[in-house]
């Protein structure tokens, strides 16, 4: 793919899907496509991103999006730094934001940054905005607000499934997409929110009221935190469903999402085995949606508890390798947008 900046790309900074317009998913899922298509065997790396830097600033532990980063742009032919917070300056009391600016000196123009707090990549971008820094931040999970890769890269799994010769936004239109689990502790939840619905899709969120509070069936309705109004005109509907059969009954693809036990800090189940028992997806439990339906998981995967391990194991019905697979185009597609908007400016 030969280098040409792309002008209609207006986001300097990947921070939160809230901000994408139907445009913008549409050019991620094109660009992912064709990265998606390229031959498998011989020279895998392409120029594009040749003689530039990206670095990976990770605060929390993390196996498939930092490795699929790090990955997609050696792909692109860019350099890669790794950080981490035990071997570096902050344990001598050095500022995120001097870790920070103290790669840019040395020459890196992409930032990729997990932290356990949200707000923190945003914050940083602004900051180095405010300094003159000409880099890009995207945020690689951020607390419990966004993970727009993964939900990006959810996104693109889905509407291959649905349409693997032309995986458009289109393709997702009209579909009803299940949400099972811990919704409260989960930044990709709130992400694959703002995706699904701004694609048409009718996404019904189930899971017990202590990981599901009743707010959420509002997530969408009023304009994204910091904006004036929605880039989306018609999102597609929202609705909560407390029994997981009720909530299966016609759906054409289900996600479930890992309880995230670090992240609770009050007693919120009874228990695993009850959890599994209400609210864990199993080939019994998966008849009652339509013939092959698809399942999905944004990893690591609890086995037995948010689904049986013959399920996970099932290549023809979980998509989770599918998943982890389609996040190295999403993440080439995402490094490529931001380095031609800075090519831009």
């Amino acid at each position: 793919m030969p280098w040409q900046p792309l002008s209609d790309w207006t986001h300097r900074h990947v921070l939160d899907l809230a901000a994408f317009s139907l445009d913008d998913y549409a050019t991620v899922l094109e660009l992912a496509q064709r990265f998606r298509s390229l031959p498998s065997g011989g020279a895998r790396r392409l120029p594009a991103l040749q003689g530039r830097l990206m670095t990976t600033l990770f605060f929390e532990p993390s196996t498939r999006t930092r490795s699929s980063f790090e990955l997609a742009a050696k792909r692109l032919s860019a350099d890669v730094l790794s950080f981490a917070p035990s071997a570096s300056s902050l344990s001598k009391g050095e500022s995120l934001l001097d870790t920070a600016r103290t790669y840019v000196a040395m020459g890196a123009e992409l930032l990729v940054v997990r932290h356990r707090c949200a707000g923190v990549p945003a914050g940083l971008a602004a900051a180095l905005d405010r300094a003159g820094e000409r880099v890009a931040v995207l945020n690689a999970g951020d607390g419990l607000h966004s993970h727009p890769s993964q939900g990006l890269l959810d996104l693109f799994t889905l509407a291959r499934h649905f349409n693997p010769v032309a995986p458009t936004p289109a393709a997702l239109r009209g579909r009803r997409i299940v949400i099972v689990g811990d919704v409260l502790h989960s930044r990709v939840a709130r992400s694959n929110l703002w995706a699904l619905t701004a694609c048409g899709a009718e996404v019904v969120l189930c899971g017990p009221p202590t990981l599901l509070p009743a707010a959420f069936a509002a997530f969408v309705a009023a304009p994204p935190p910091g904006q004036a109004r929605d880039p989306v005109a018609a999102r597609g509907p929202l609705r909560l469903v407390r029994s997981l059969e009720e909530a299966l009954a016609g759906a054409d693809a289900v996600m479930t999402l890992r309880l995230q036990k670090e992240r609770m800090h009050q007693h919120l189940l009874s228990g695993l085995e009850s959890y599994h028992r209400l609210y864990g997806l199993s080939h019994e439990r998966l008849r009652s949606c339509a013939e092959a339906v698809p399942v999905l998981h944004p990893g690591p995967v609890n086995r037995g508890v948010e689904m049986t391990g013959d399920l996970l194991d099932d290549a023809d019905r979980c998509l989770v390798q599918e998943q982890v697979l389609n996040g190295i185009p999403v993440r080439m597609a995402l490094l490529y947008l931001l380095a031609s908007g800075l090519t831009a400016v």
